[in-house]
């Protein structure tokens, strides 16, 4: 892993390289070692790693020199487009929420939490004793670390058992084993509209065809679900029952039993994405697994949006030969989940500190909420769908006459990120719309955000 001082020192030296000509001399490792404190050793790794680029020509006694470049002619790729057809882009929706926000741009799409709120103690603590474990390093069992999936089961709720859980690779991760393992290409899903847009990149990368279903203040409209199953024979289907993304909305204990009765009498799996479970104050609702008996319900929850971007953990929650197409389906992926990693988790979840930490996440987030939808007064004709019980996103609604994605292009023009709310409909879109992610913005820049995003309305309405 390169340190900031190793960074520091490779950029210097592949800028004079770039901007040089061959036969130059570059600072010696003497002169490198005093203006960046750093010792000899790293600096010679690094001129070696250089060296075998092809980029200096290394000799000894004499120095550094910038190496002779070869003259090759441009890579001629026109053959791919051939090759590849006319398939559509993979996670084309996903790219832009996966991305870094430029220098100065204030990002209001990320779902991940920014620096502040990592548990950097309660990781850097467990990730030690974890890597200290000689076990850790060696092929961790395909469902999961033993202890982590009793974690997983004993938070699903009663009736759950450590056999019941599969350990994968984050939410994403478990989306895409679910449900390739769980249907065919070809077959229906039934999706919420609008949905996670990584959800409906998933079920494309399946071949499976979306059935969109609309939500509105008490989640997905179950009667209109019931009728998607019958008439499309649909087996799949795809919720957030808590704090639905993006709009923010729970579904309601009248439609939570009539979707599980929907489920039992069409056959269907239900895939529950419990994303948020930790990051709601008080108890909420039980998962919808705590009302499934005979395994309609398949509930994934992760870890990673309460801890750190990098702790690509999640438990699925499945029973029946279910589990074993799934457990299959990750095996064929990457065998399994790093132990380091899964051992990492577990020291997490069961430090003395986790409950603190959960704490104070949610009321930070709950206060970067307030002060996001507060903002929302400096968006003229602007209007929040839904306001959340928790979590942290808004769906708001755009004035009439307003594309979503103009006013997403504008708004990056002027320095703050947000989502357009088209690709995360799986067909047309019902209305202009913007997704808003509190995540990881503090509250200033929360704030700021909002003021930038309101200056750009102003001028487009």
């Amino acid at each position: 892993m390169l340190t900031d001082q190793d960074n520091s020192i490779e950029a210097e030296l592949r800028h004079l390289i770039a901007s040089g000509v061959a036969g130059t001399q570059l600072p010696s490792v003497r002169e490198l070692t005093r203006r960046h404190r750093a010792s000899p050793v790293t600096v010679q790794r690094i001129v070696t790693r250089l060296a075998h680029e092809g980029l200096v020509d290394a000799r000894p006694g004499h120095g550094t020199f910038i190496a002779e470049r070869a003259d090759r002619p441009a890579a001629d790729v026109g053959w791919q487009t051939l090759a590849l057809g006319a398939r559509p882009l993979p996670g084309e929706g996903l790219s832009e929420l996966a991305g870094e926000p430029p220098d100065g741009v204030i990002s209001l799409t990320t779902g991940y939490p920014d620096r502040s709120l990592w548990p950097v103690g309660l990781l850097s603590a467990a990730a030690a004793r974890a890597a200290r474990r000689p076990e850790a390093w060696g092929r961790a069992p395909v469902q999961g670390n033993v202890a982590l999936r009793a974690w997983f089961a004993a938070e699903a709720g009663p009736g759950v058992r450590p056999e019941d859980v599969l350990v994968v690779a984050g939410g994403q991760a478990a989306l895409s084993a679910a449900f390739r393992s769980l249907a065919a290409p070809g077959d229906p899903i039934v999706l919420e509209s609008p949905t996670y847009v990584g959800a409906i990149e998933a079920a494309r990368a399946a071949g499976l065809r979306p059935v969109p279903v609309p939500v509105d203040g008490d989640g997905v409209r179950v009667d209109l679900m019931e009728a998607a199953l019958r008439t499309t024979g649909a087996t799949l289907v795809y919720v957030q029952p808590r704090l639905h993304n993006p709009t923010g909305a729970s579904l309601s204990a009248e439609r939570r039993t009539a979707l599980l009765a929907a489920a039992r009498t069409a056959g269907a799996f239900v895939i529950e994405d419990d994303f948020v479970r930790d990051l709601v104050e008080g108890s909420g609702p039980a998962p919808l697994l705590a009302e499934d008996r005979d395994g309609h319900v398949v509930s994934i929850r992760s870890l990673t949006k309460s801890t750190a971007p990098a702790l690509r953990i999640a438990g699925v929650v499945a029973r029946g030969p279910a589990m074993g197409r799934l457990r299959n389906a990750r095996l064929v992926d990457d065998f399994f989940v790093s132990g380091v990693q899964q051992e990492t988790a577990l020291g997490v979840v069961t430090a003395p500190g986790w409950g603190r930490h959960l704490t104070a996440l949610r009321r930070e987030l709950r206060d970067r909420l307030e002060v996001a939808i507060d903002g929302l007064a400096q968006v003229p004709g602007a209007r929040l769908v839904v306001r959340p019980a928790g979590g942290f996103l808004l769906w708001v609604a755009l004035p009439a006459g307003l594309e979503a994605t103009a006013v997403a292009a504008a708004a990056r023009q002027a320095g703050v990120l947000v989502a357009a709310g088209d690709p995360w409909f799986s067909a047309e879109p019902d209305g202009a719309y913007v997704r808003l992610s509190v995540a990881g913005v503090d509250r200033l820049a929360a704030a700021e955000g909002m003021r930038r995003l309101g200056a750009v309305v102003r001028v487009l309405v």
